[in-house]
């Protein structure tokens, strides 16, 4: 049990040192805004800050690197001081946000993929997994029906030991196996996307779809994994981005709740002599404050945080990132997007479609919350799998056997 008691007396003891380091924080994320703010005086051209960036990069990472965007904004900012294209569209009622919504994303088909997976099971003599990729496509046409489908995968011993691990122990060995559905899944997911695109045929005087992925584009977790790892994911994400710029697919990334810092490290690049604190707590998406209504969108910028892109070959340069305001009490989401896209014309329109799925969606992209439920996998799913597992055992004549922890969990359950 807690004693409520006795941690409400621990808290107390630590009250001051919590009120210290909130007032430090507040302190050094003010000087980061006051920063961002600070951008169009103190680099008036996109050249102006490449130059600075340029001249600091040798010292280490740079975050990121303006776009073209960035001269157009600069020159016209007037009162506003942050690097942000304001939405321009307020609404009396959420009624006449669906009416709106309605009217821009007629005729434009969302897409959206996501996953599930079951993870080996380690009371289970025969080492299985399965992975379940599923997409939502709604074109938004009364005359055209939506797509829900699904991609299933069995991951068998085979699948399960595709890595060695030197002297690895019991642990270990599962640990690995865990890392290679985690894999499958974004392939399924990556390869499901990219199928799709290939099958999309341009028609006249139709808008182009819009790809939905709930996740980064820049896998710098992978830096933390094993060498074929690491470059399996960086292969999937990579094959991506090719694909949408071939197909001229348009492809948004969606990370809701983003601790990304590639606009903090550019901003202690580009003003050097602030010696802007190393506060690990703040990150991009606090940068903004309520400087961001709701359907506001910060400038785009290119990624250039130095790590795994620079195994990206050649896309290394080709991830941008913005940051939209999708719900009134929550910190901006993270876009992440190919760099054709946001020099593109179509960059408005595909940002428009993305505020229509925030709408339909109440703050959330409708499109990925719905591919989300088709994905899902529920604990009677999962007891389902292993029944049919089982089933699938005996039949084949394979020797299954269940570990006695299993067997006394299930008599006392």
């Amino acid at each position: 049990m807690l004693y409520a008691e006795l941690v409400a007396a621990a808290l107390a003891d630590k009250r001051a040192g919590f009120a210290r380091q909130e007032d430090a924080f507040g302190a050094a994320l003010a000087q980061y805004r006051a920063a961002l703010a600070d951008l169009a005086r103190a680099y008036p051209t996109r050249s102006a800050l490449e130059a600075r960036l340029a001249a600091q990069q040798e010292h280490g990472s740079i975050g990121a690197r303006p776009t073209a965007a960035y001269d157009a904004w600069a020159t016209g900012t007037g009162a506003r001081r942050m690097p942000i294209a304001p939405f321009g569209q307020p609404f009396a009622h959420h009624e006449a946000a669906r009416a709106w919504a309605e009217r821009v994303i007629a005729g434009t088909t969302t897409v959206a993929v996501d996953g599930s997976q079951i993870l080996p099971w380690r009371d289970v003599s025969i080492p299985v997994a399965l992975v379940q990729t599923a997409i939502f496509a709604n074109p938004h046409d009364p005359a055209q029906p939506y797509l829900k489908d699904a991609r299933v995968a069995v991951l068998g011993p085979d699948d399960l030991t595709a890595v060695e691990v030197a002297g690895a122990t019991e642990l270990h060995v599962q640990l690995a196996a865990e890392e290679l559905v985690n894999l499958r899944r974004f392939q399924l997911e990556v390869d499901t996307l990219i199928a799709w695109m290939d099958a999309w045929q341009p028609t006249p005087h139709t808008p182009p779809p819009v790809a939905l992925l709930d996740g980064s584009l820049i896998v710098s977790f992978a830096l933390r994994k094993e060498s074929p790892l690491r470059a399996a994911y960086i292969g999937a994400v990579t094959r991506l981005l090719t694909a949408s710029e071939r197909t001229r697919v348009p492809l948004v990334a969606y990370i809701d709740t983003s601790i990304a810092r590639d606009l903090v490290t550019m901003l202690r690049a580009a003003f050097p002599a602030r010696n802007l604190p190393a506060e690990r707590r703040i990150h991009d998406a606090l940068l903004w404050g309520d400087a961001l209504a709701w359907g506001d969108v910060s400038l785009p910028f290119l990624s250039a945080r130095g790590d795994v892109l620079g195994e990206y070959g050649a896309q290394s340069g080709a991830v941008a990132f913005a940051y939209l305001r999708a719900a009134a009490d929550r910190p901006p989401a993270r876009l992440e997007l190919p760099r054709w896209l946001v020099e593109s014309d179509l960059y408005p329109h595909v940002l428009n479609v993305l505020r229509a799925e925030l709408v339909a969606g109440n703050g959330y992209p409708y499109a990925i919350e719905t591919a989300d439920a088709v994905a899902v996998i529920t604990t009677e799913d999962r007891a389902r799998f292993y029944h049919l597992f089982q089933r699938f055992a005996a039949d084949a004549g394979l020797p299954l056997t269940f570990s006695r922890k299993l067997l006394s969990k299930s008599r006392r359950r």
